[in-house]
């Protein structure tokens, strides 16, 4: 008997440390209430571009739309940037009823609307030191052997550098192909851009691109210019800006008659997460006009949906159209290209 009491004793000691140990493990996890009542525990991880990421223990790691919180605890010490670019330094991130509360030294507590946290733990050229650098390497390579030989490749390499108070972009893009021994493309391109970030969502800019396309009789094309910029959304579902400028234009053909003028230039560019969280469709769009012949235009626009393969690598289906309506008679004004490419990202 007694021995069975002993064990009893045992049991219910095992089942109160086994339930100490829960609720300690639920008291150290964040929390979560968003306005449906749902109640998500976990860690919360960070704050960026209007969600809230936390790592859960039931479903891995959730994102959750920062106008859906209700309240939020963490235990965590943690750096906060607001829209206004205040920084924080919070021994934890508190919200309660869609306010952010703040530790003070004038006042015990100071509050801020949730929607005017920014991001959590900023990096460092977000506050203010250096520059971020994000680029791409990407190849397209086709051969095909039988009936007709044929031999493509399409490489290119984009680089920018990031700051809160300007950006660089650098771009290379360039095309060779060839046929049971003849070649029958050669192009490339490259552009250099420089922006300045003016109050709000406003920037101006100077560009210069250089082409050269040997199949469509154009042996150089080179543009500078200035422009006013526009970044209209910057958040992963949605990045859209658009720019537009005055530009000096210089041709030099092959076999027509060279020419150099003033024109109008533009462009736009977009990216959207929509699809899935890790791929990206996106939309890049340049034109120029002919002041002097107001019929002559230049288009190029690229459409694409980009997915991850294996670590950086992703890959990335394309359509390109080029259209120049000031090539000569015999050169066709419209290039279609359709085409699959491997890139690596930093």
């Amino acid at each position: 008997m007694k021995r069975i009491f002993h064990s009893l004793r045992l049991g219910a000691v095992a089942v109160a440390l086994a339930a100490g140990v829960l609720a300690a493990s639920a008291l150290a996890a964040d929390e979560i209430v968003l306005k449906n009542g749902s109640r998500i525990l976990g860690t919360v991880t960070g704050v960026r571009d209007g969600v809230v990421t936390v790592d859960t223990e039931f479903a891995g790691t959730l994102k959750v739309q920062q106008d859906q919180v209700e309240s939020l605890r963490s235990s965590e010490s943690i750096v906060l940037k607001l829209a206004d670019g205040t920084v924080v330094e919070e021994p934890s991130l508190r919200v309660e009823e869609e306010t952010l509360l703040l530790a003070s030294e004038s006042a015990p507590v100071a509050t801020v609307p949730l929607a005017d946290l920014a991001i959590s733990d900023p990096q460092p050229w977000e506050l203010g030191h250096g520059y971020r650098w994000k680029g791409q390497v990407s190849l397209a390579l086709e051969m095909q052997r039988g009936n007709t030989d044929t031999d493509e490749l399409d490489y290119g390499i984009e680089s920018v550098w990031r700051s809160l108070e300007d950006r660089y972009t650098l771009r290379f893009d360039g095309e060779e192909d060839e046929a049971n021994g003849v070649k029958n493309a050669e192009n490339w391109t490259a552009l250099g851009k420089y922006d300045r970030f003016l109050e709000g969502p406003l920037y101006w800019g100077v560009n210069a691109s250089a082409e050269h396309d040997k199949f469509s009789d154009l042996d150089l094309r080179y543009y500078v210019g200035p422009y006013i910029g526009r970044q209209f959304h910057e958040r992963p579902l949605l990045t859209l800006s658009a720019e537009v400028g005055g530009v000096y234009v210089d041709e030099d053909y092959i076999v027509a008659e060279d020419q150099d003028y003033l024109g109008m230039n533009w462009s736009v560019d977009a990216t959207s997460n929509y699809i899935s969280e890790d791929s990206q469709l996106y939309l890049k769009h340049t034109g120029i006009w002919n002041l002097d012949q107001t019929e002559d235009v230049i288009l190029d626009l690229t459409l694409g949906l980009s997915f991850p393969l294996l670590f950086n690598i992703d890959g990335a289906a394309e359509i390109l159209l080029e259209y120049d309506s000031g090539l000569p008679p015999e050169v066709e004004s419209l290039d279609q290209t359709y085409r699959f490419r491997v890139g690596y990202s930093w």
